[in-house]
């Protein structure tokens, strides 16, 4: 029988007592699992790297515990699981998951019992390993801006229409304009930054972010720099984000090891949703085939 640490954050927007026991269940039919809490953010960075022994790690959480355990695991040989716990939990849905817990968590036993894994490429920036994007500029500061308005007293984070006003808030404040205030090196000057390891990705459930359509999990990283924004320019952007149409006025990369960004002031930089604070300068390197997964 398998070994199988369930790490669990248990202030993520969808967990629950029931739902950590159902997910348990599941696994059971594999593996005998160890569960054990996170109490504090970074917390499932450690839970992850003590995980040497066992078989498999499955997390039940949002996508910043995901994002922690990718950033904590110490064998590249050991599968991890992704159970949606948070408000969208873009990695699960990206990786074709179900969207319901238990569910999600009987798909990741039954890959662990006939050992299937799939194995995907993963992307850093300054360091921090990412699973789905990560950003400069303006996605950044909006991520910043909700973690500023903190949580419930349930602990939970504001929902997908809190992110939808603070956008709508920050285009207002500007009127619509964003200068360029960075260079992507080898490319040019541009408003923002978005760097993508998936097509597509969402913070909005069913509502995907196509910043790059040719992007996928197996192969380098891609990014989309819009060089300006305008009242007038800010439509098509937005469309294209939401079709995948390739928008005009617009840097383009495509599979690419090495990205590097260089910021006239300091900007906000995120990284799958969790804010890594203020930047300069911000390099983007591709881990090709890093992480093995079941799914």
């Amino acid at each position: 029988m398998k070994r199988a640490v369930l790490i669990v954050n248990p202030m993520a927007s969808r967990v629950t007592d029931e739902g950590v026991a159902a997910v348990e269940r599941a696994l059971m039919r594999s593996a005998y699992v160890r569960t054990v809490r996170t109490e504090r953010a970074g917390h499932a960075v450690e839970l992850a790297g003590a995980a040497t022994e066992a078989d498999a790690v499955v997390v039940f959480s949002g996508d910043g515990g995901f994002n922690e355990v990718l950033n904590g695991i110490q064998r590249d040989d050991l599968p991890i699981g992704f159970v949606p716990g948070g408000g969208t939990s873009v990695l699960p849905r990206a990786l074709g998951l179900p969207r319901e817990a238990e569910a999600a968590a009987e798909q990741i036993a039954d890959a662990l019992a006939h050992e299937r894994t799939r194995r995907i490429s993963t992307g850093r920036v300054n360091g921090r390993r990412f699973a789905f994007s990560s950003g400069v500029g303006l996605d950044a500061e909006a991520v910043r801006r909700i973690d500023e308005r903190g949580r419930s007293p349930e602990g939970k984070r504001p929902g997908d229409l809190a992110f939808v006003a603070t956008f709508g808030r920050m285009i207002f404040e500007r009127r619509g304009r964003f200068d360029p205030v960075l260079e992507v090196v080898g490319y040019g000057r541009a408003a923002l930054v978005l760097v993508s390891n998936v097509k597509p990705y969402t913070f909005l459930k069913a509502l995907a972010i196509q910043a790059a359509p040719e992007a996928v999990f197996d192969a380098g990283l891609d990014f989309l720099a819009p060089r300006s924004l305008t009242p007038r320019s800010l439509p098509p952007l937005l469309f294209a984000l939401g079709t995948g149409r390739p928008p005009r006025n617009a840097f383009r990369g495509h599979d690419l090891d090495r990205i590097e960004v260089r910021c006239d002031s300091p900007l906000p930089l995120q990284a799958d949703g969790e804010d890594l604070g203020d930047v300069t300068h911000a390099v983007f390197e591709a881990e090709r085939r890093s992480v093995a997964v079941l799914a």
